[in-house]
């Protein structure tokens, strides 16, 4: 792939090509990070004829300093904690605990927005590749990760346009395996790497969602 991406929608063209010995895997289910995974994961569902489904993580912003990840919590209840980032600073189990629940609530907000009171697919044995725009510390994908294991699939992939070597290695531990297209130096943010990096709204995810849950 070339550095700049055009954008999400071609990621997820790239990607789907990359991701081709996947396509036979029976069930086969692609869950999206909202927001911005779910454009480039609607068209690696598309591409692998897979079932489209979400799994939502909030980034749990250190207080003073909420662009910092000191962790992140997911669907399913899971929660990662960064220890390398709370050894910075010294924050209470008081303070963590304040940022997780309105994370939380929020959370539970975007799961009523998208899913409403459609039932979580059977990852049971399936295939399941996880996908997102891209990955800056890994926090957000570390946490998705813990909470996926929860329904016991039977291989995990995690699929991502690009992310720094050092987030990809950290995170092989966690997945049977990593698709990462891009590992550039001098990574600084994930929106460096795109020309188009619009922030995608509720209606777009509304909207790429509906064209697979109302075939």
């Amino acid at each position: 792939m070339n550095l700049p991406i055009q954008d999400r929608a071609s990621a997820g063209r790239e990607l789907a090509r990359a991701l081709e010995e996947y396509r036979d895997r029976d069930p086969l289910i692609v869950l999206a990070l909202p927001r911005g995974g779910v454009p480039v994961a609607a068209e690696i569902a598309e591409h692998l004829d897979a079932e489209l489904d979400l799994m939502i993580v909030r980034k749990l912003g250190m207080p003073g300093h909420e662009e910092l990840a000191m962790g992140a919590i997911a669907s399913g209840g899971a929660r990662v904690l960064n220890r390398q980032v709370l050894g910075y600073r010294d924050v209470s189990d008081e303070a963590i605990e304040k940022v997780a629940e309105r994370e939380r609530r929020e959370l539970e907000r975007r799961e009523q927005t998208y899913r409403g009171d459609r039932p979580w697919p059977d990852m049971s044995d399936a295939t399941v590749i996880i996908v997102d725009d891209g990955l800056a510390t890994g926090s957000t994908m570390s946490a998705a990760l813990e909470a996926l294991k929860i329904h016991r699939p039977r291989e995990i992939v995690v699929a991502v346009p690009v992310a720094p070597a050092d987030t990809i290695e950290n995170l092989r531990s966690n997945a049977d395996n990593i698709v990462c297209l891009e590992t550039p130096d001098n990574f600084n943010a994930i929106g460096q790497w795109y020309r188009d990096f619009h922030q995608v709204s509720d209606e777009e995810v509304r909207q790429l969602l509906d064209r697979f849950w109302n075939k």
